[in-house]
């Protein structure tokens, strides 16, 4: 009985355009063009042990039941992820739109300017909310963009620095922890050391060359950094910000003290929290450091007729120019996700935006007062929106825990005992009134509901923003939904996407996903779910997880699998670190080469030389293959300190190496690991592994 399976729907290519193109190929069959292709002996001799596929309306049902054991309780745990509301006008116009989340990336800038235009949107809110002169257009996250700081800062050292090994980055110690996490991952084999303390103690020495700080800081507490920048200024330390963009409609911006970057994530502008999952990050600099900044710039320019369009105007890492020279492996950006919160900003703009934070604080200021009433003690002295409490004697955190669960409330627990809470977008009156429900019903007092909070403050002077924002034309004329769909759909006019046109440029995109693929995202099941919510409450999320690695095991046949953010050149840097935390596990931790075709994903290099290796390059013939003899010649030449090799299988050529398998047992042979880079594995799922 036939099925009507997803396959045979989803590209749209027919048995008829399928022998077309076998025609013109030169084959009779599919089957025969997988022969002339593939090496037979790295083909596989059964099919792939998975379960037999769904159908379209199958996988509906399955999807669903997943989303149905989330159990989506309001959290306000914040550390960085905030419920938001995403405005209907976005969510339907862009995020479930196909032409924004199936155009390729623009380097054709003549089919593109839509795209840029929305680009060079994000970045002006950025450089406006942080009151910094440059922005890029996106990084994968926060994490990721503050050890994109700290690597650009240490290439920015002075000469004299440089000269004297200056290797330190002073760290605040209340910066949040997914940050440090991943700040020290990557710190360790660039050969720089973090060193965390607390940022009024700190005192510059000459091995320090930057500091980062958190804004306002991981409890929630706004600090007056204007004097510490100073300091460390003065000593030739360079200070990267990690601010809260909302809290920025607030507070006193960092480009206005004197920070020389400022990072973060505009999730809190319309991105829903996905369980941690994709939103963009921002990263804002001087415009002396331009040329040092990872990532992409979208500037103006003028076509040959005079006339204003956008382009990349900055992209310094990209694959084909720096390669190994390169300070960073980013060569992307979060485009579609920053494209969402650059129209969140057109289409609040500054009264919105800044409605919507005095909202937020407002509520948190109430909540202080009440909770200070009912004998809580709130620590922080300046804040946005997170509240921090010590609590009142025989009143544990885990009594308070008991409470909020029974209301479905998640509430953030700190390791003494304290607890907290972060509000946000979505908080209202009555869910303000629930979280006063909670703590009194601890301490056993009675509460005054309330059915209105009057718009205050407790933010000093010291750190009030006075300075105004998004001022451009683009983000004050399109507030109502008429006028923000016709101004995204005059934008989408100018692309080329999938809605239009096959897109025969590159694998690294979303351009393939099936619209049944893309439906689950905007479940509430899913799209509300905070990343650090108790186990029990994601069951339907750690199935799908545990569902997706055990299918790309039995895909890829190795023994383990490691899901990383949606950026190949996270995994690259992952696989290189694993590659490189084994050879020091089995005593050869002194191999530091990496043997690179120059046939590679141009982020092989760029991920090595961040991992700590040196790149050492392999010939290619001019169609693409691996010199068999240069291969092997360098292979022995550096067989005592060989780490690794990385080769892009197939080729950045579209070429199966015949010799893939004799590559393999060249490179075992001289005591190294081979990472396969998987940007074109797509080509090969199913037929080998």
């Amino acid at each position: 009985m036939k099925t009507d399976l997803l396959a045979g729907r989803h590209i749209g290519i027919n048995e008829q355009d399928t022998a077309t193109m076998l025609r013109k190929i030169g084959v009779a069959s599919l089957d025969e063009l997988i022969e002339k292709t593939i090496p037979a002996n790295i083909r596989l001799k059964e099919p792939l042990a998975l379960e037999h596929p769904l159908t379209e309306y199958e996988f509906g049902k399955h999807i669903a039941a997943l989303a149905s054991k989330n159990k989506l309780y309001t959290t306000y745990i914040g550390l960085g992820w905030y419920n938001t509301i995403t405005p209907a006008v976005i969510q339907r116009n862009v995020f479930e739109n196909p032409v924004w989340y199936t155009s390729y990336t623009p380097y054709q800038t003549e089919v593109s300017q839509g795209r840029l235009e929305a680009l060079m949107n994000f970045q002006t809110a950025v450089c406006d909310l942080t009151a910094m002169p440059l922005a890029n257009c996106s990084l994968l996250d926060e994490a990721t963009a503050a050890a994109e700081a700290v690597s650009m800062m240490y290439a920015l050292r002075s000469r004299a620095q440089q000269k004297a090994g200056a290797n330190v980055v002073f760290v605040d110690e209340n910066i949040f922890p997914q940050t440090w996490a991943v700040m020290t991952t990557r710190a360790v084999p660039q050969g720089i050391e973090l060193r965390v303390g607390k940022y009024k103690d700190f005192e510059p020495s000459p091995e320090v060359f930057a500091c980062i700080l958190q804004y306002p800081n991981s409890n929630g507490n706004a600090e007056d950094y204007a004097a510490f920048t100073e300091k460390a200024h003065t000593a030739d330390c360079k200070v990267a910000v990690a601010a809260d963009i909302l809290s920025l409609a607030l507070l006193t911006p960092p480009g206005e003290w004197g920070a020389d970057i400022v990072f973060g994530t505009t999730q809190r502008l319309g991105t829903p929290m996905f369980y941690g999952g994709p939103s963009a990050a921002y990263f804002a600099t001087r415009d002396e450091y331009k040329r040092n900044m990872p990532g992409r710039i979208i500037g103006w320019s003028k076509d040959k007729y005079g006339k204003l369009c956008y382009r990349m105007a900055l992209q310094t890492r990209e694959q084909h120019i720096k390669r190994e020279k390169a300070t960073s492996n980013i060569c992307t950006a979060q485009a579609l996700l920053a494209t969402m919160a650059g129209f969140y900003a057109v289409y609040h703009g500054q009264e919105g935006i800044s409605t919507i934070a005095s909202r937020i604080h407002s509520i948190a200021v109430f909540l202080d007062r009440q909770l200070t009433d009912l004998g809580y003690t709130q620590v922080n002295t300046q804040y946005f929106d997170t509240l921090r409490f010590e609590l009142p004697e025989l009143i544990s955190a885990q009594q308070i825990r008991t409470i909020a669960l029974s209301k479905e409330v998640n509430l953030r627990y700190y390791e003494n005992g304290d607890v907290g809470f972060s509000i946000d977008e979505t908080t209202d009156i009555a869910a303000a009134n629930l979280l006063l429900s909670i703590f009194a019903i601890a301490v056993g007092k009675d509460y005054q509901k309330v059915d209105d909070i009057p718009e205050q403050s407790i933010i000093d002077k010291t750190l009030k923003r006075t300075t105004p924002f998004l001022t451009h034309e683009v983000f004050n004329q399109y507030h109502t939904e008429t006028e923000m769909m016709r101004y995204i759909k005059r934008l989408d006019r100018k692309d080329i996407s999938l809605a239009q046109s096959m897109i025969s440029l590159g694998s690294c995109t979303m351009k393939l996903n099936a619209a049944a693929e893309m439906l689950p995202l905007s479940y509430a099941a899913f799209m509300g779910m905070h990343p650090l919510v108790p186990e029990d409450q994601a069951e339907g999320y750690r199935e799908l997880i545990k569902n997706l690695s055990e299918d790309l095991k039995i895909i890829t046949g190795f023994a383990g699998v490691s899901l990383q953010p949606n950026s190949g050149a996270a995994g690259e840097y992952t696989g290189l670190r694993v590659i490189r935390a084994y050879l020091e596990s089995i005593g050869e931790g002194h191999r530091n080469k990496i043997l690179i075709p120059a046939s590679a994903h141009g982020t092989n290099p760029a991920s090595a030389i961040q991992a700590g290796f040196t790149t050492v390059t392999c010939a290619c013939d001019e169609l693409g293959n691996v010199d068999m003899d240069d291969l092997r010649a360098k292979a022995e030449a550096n067989k005592n300190e060989l780490a690794a090799l990385m080769i892009t299988y197939p080729s950045t050529h579209g070429i199966f190496e015949t010799e893939i398998k004799e590559i393999c047992e060249i490179i075992h042979a001289c005591g190294a690991q081979v990472y396969m880079d998987g940007a074109n594995m797509n080509a090969q799922v199913g037929l080998t592994n």
